[in-house]
């Protein structure tokens, strides 16, 4: 942009000595032809005074010229836009994200116009995502809570009688409100970077077996086969947050063997990527993920048609592991399972 002005003002200033020489010559010979500089009568024009007239009427000829020619457009090109912007700024402060400016004018004008239509394009999918935030919020809350109130209004009422398993049904509602508040606390401060990790060499091979282990009881009851495979020796070790590395792990494990039929099997693995980073995968023999739903699958709230969970696993994953400095995607292909991967820098990289 820099470069187009100084282009432009070279050229514009050379338009203008060439306009003024021409304007000059014709004033020059025009006085010279009306009201000569020498001689007697009352015609005659001083020299001081024709020194002094020429360049006065000249530079007086060039600036109406210009001012008449160029000054209509020029407002046009350099007001024009900002007056654009000025009034949709104000509808922005109004809360209407849909105002757009007409890209027009000088090349700055279309430039800040673009800007303009930029950030007002994200502040209104912002808004679109904190609209839907607060829709599936309310949603995901409003589920276990219907049953609760229902469960004990039965139970009041007579309708229910008041045993252990309606007072277990209530406690696992509860639980369940629990977890979903605590994911949106977790997710909402991981995004904020507001999260403190306390980090420290950690053996990935220890800390993935650490976490089957909490799901044998689990895997056992489903019919579901856990394995663990590591590919990497001696075993690769990351600089991470034991908690958080081992509450991924288990959103990760916990959402596979949710999608795995019985004898199927959740495999976790690890490996050494280069000298600064190593991975981990978590990979099932599930039923996989479609296409249109993959790009997706780390979304807050996002679920497919199937899906059973409350669509904050995956989020909460990823918004964790980026805060470690790292990387996660998914591979699935449908009928034949889903791997997540992740990616962390090593111990001696951070």
């Amino acid at each position: 942009m820099r470069g187009r002005f100084l282009r432009r003002a070279v050229l514009f200033f050379a338009a203008v000595v060439v306009f003024t020489s021409v304007v000059s010559a014709i004033v020059r010979w025009s006085m010279r032809g009306l009201l000569p500089a020498g001689g007697a009568g009352p015609h005659a024009l001083g020299a001081g005074w024709a020194l002094i007239a020429h360049p006065v009427l000249t530079a007086l000829i060039v600036v109406g010229l210009v001012m008449l020619l160029a000054g209509p457009r020029t407002y046009r090109r350099m007001a024009g836009p900002v007056e654009d912007v000025m009034a949709a700024l104000g509808r922005a402060a109004d809360g209407d994200f849909s105002a757009r400016v007409p890209e027009r004018g000088s090349p700055e004008g279309r430039t800040l116009a673009r800007a303009f239509n930029a950030m007002a394009e994200r502040l209104q999918r912002e808004d679109e995502r904190r609209r839907a935030l607060l829709t599936d919020i309310s949603h995901e809350l409003r589920t276990p809570l219907t049953v609760l109130q229902g469960t004990l209004e039965g139970m009041l009422d007579g309708v229910y009688p008041r045993d252990t398993e309606y007072l277990a049904l209530g406690l696992e509602e509860t639980q369940t409100l629990g977890r979903l508040v605590e994911d949106l606390r977790t997710l909402a401060t991981a995004e904020s970077a507001a999260l403190r990790l306390t980090k420290a060499p950690l053996d990935l091979a220890v800390v993935a077996q650490d976490a089957l282990a909490a799901f044998r009881g689990q895997a056992a009851s489903a019919g579901v086969t856990l394995a663990f495979a590591p590919e990497a020796t001696p075993a690769p070790v990351v600089e991470a947050d034991a908690e958080r590395l081992r509450q991924v792990l288990h959103n990760l494990i916990g959402n596979a063997l949710r999608y795995t039929p019985r004898g199927g099997t959740v495999r976790v693995r690890t490996y050494g990527i280069d000298a600064g980073h190593a991975g981990l995968s978590v990979e099932d023999t599930g039923a996989g993920i479609a296409a249109d739903d993959l790009p997706h699958v780390f979304d807050r709230f996002y679920k497919s048609k199937d899906s059973r969970g409350s669509g904050l696993g995956l989020a909460i994953a990823k918004s964790l592991v980026q805060a470690h400095g790292g990387e996660i995607s998914a591979a699935s292909e449908p009928g034949r399972g889903t791997s997540i991967r992740i990616v962390l820098p090593r111990g001696d990289a951070v």
